[in-house]
């Protein structure tokens, strides 16, 4: 409970000023914040002349033609994302949440390869039980999952792996297999690669940092496979691309290889060794468990997570373990 000298500072406070100070540090621009807003710049110029003189700092500094963040205002761009978030999380609040009447937005942080798979039927689902709904999708990042408690305050979820996250409520969506995936020209063994291959062939891979490691890669690290990284891409959508004509290796989610497997001159390998599966989770502050809006968030997800399954089921990879040199 907030004591009278904290009452007394939020009463003085304007809740706009919130809405410029997101719009600024996002735009970094007075002009295109206005616009944003639907203000004009006047207004926008005199909001951030209050902004400074509440926090005695610039904010916004001049570094030749353009601005740039000053240090304070990089610290408050996660923290204003919450809190405008919050905000607008207090006030959608109802008794009872009816899809059919809501203008909601949904904010969910996940891979090019998670969004891959489930954007489309969770789509569909929003679209046709929630038509006024929205959905926003952000990208995945070191930063993100490192610092996920405070991060997950401003969003609805993140969706990613077990070995991540802990500690943190969370819904098992779908399971995938890995595949190897090779430049079709690859001279690759009748018998298919080893393991002493995959460690002497360079790789091509994503999300390779202290804490952002694809997990089939902590795997081969366990049973003694170091592998050669010679290109790294946080995108598992570009690996094909990335690896053919090359003699590089990588490794995809078995689905994503299969619909990606004609798009680029990629053959598909098998694993030599039994990979753990890939289980993609929805992970979620602990303030959202009783919202009712957020549950039912929940249950289209999973249901989105039962179409992926469904569509494994029913388009298996194509495997390629001939060797088709000439």
């Amino acid at each position: 409970m907030l004591g009278p000298v904290a009452t007394t500072a939020l009463t003085n406070l304007d809740l706009n000023l919130l809405l410029a100070l997101e719009a600024l540090l996002a735009e970094r621009n007075v002009t295109r914040a206005a616009a944003r807003l639907g203000l004009s710049q006047p207004a926008v110029s005199a909001s951030l002349a209050r902004l400074r003189r509440h926090f005695g700092d610039e904010l916004l500094h001049r570094t030749g033609n353009r601005y740039e963040l000053t240090p304070l205002a990089e610290q408050l761009v996660p923290r204003v994302g919450s809190a405008v978030f919050g905000v607008q999380r207090v006030f959608d609040t109802t008794p009872a949440f009816d899809p059919t009447t809501t203008e909601r937005e949904f904010t969910l942080h996940l891979s090019d390869y998670a969004l891959a798979m489930l954007g489309g039927p969770l789509t569909s689902l929003v679209s046709t039980r929630a038509p006024g709904a929205r959905l926003r999708f952000r990208p995945n990042n070191a930063a993100t999952v490192d610092h996920a408690f405070e991060a997950l305050r401003g969003v609805d979820g993140i969706v990613v792996p077990p070995g991540f996250l802990a500690e943190l409520p969370n819904l098992p969506l779908y399971e995938d297999g890995w595949t190897l995936v090779v430049d079709a020209h690859h001279p690759v063994p009748e018998g298919g690669l080893t393991l002493d291959d995959l460690g002497r062939l360079p790789w091509v891979t994503t999300y390779h940092e202290r804490t952002a490691v694809v997990t089939v890669e902590r795997q081969l690290q366990m049973i003694g496979v170091e592998v050669d990284v010679r290109v790294v891409a946080d995108s598992f959508l570009a690996l094909p691309f990335l690896v053919a004509g090359t003699d590089h290796v990588a490794v995809l989610p078995s689905t994503l290889a299969r619909t990606l497997q004609h798009a680029a001159p990629v053959r598909l390998v098998p694993c030599p060794w039994d990979p753990v599966p890939l289980t993609e989770s929805l992970w979620w502050h602990p303030s959202h468990r009783a919202d009712p809006a957020h549950a039912w968030l929940r249950s289209q997800l999973q249901e989105a997570g039962r179409t992926v399954t469904d569509q494994q089921r029913s388009h298996p990879p194509t495997i390629d373990t001939v060797d088709t040199r000439p």
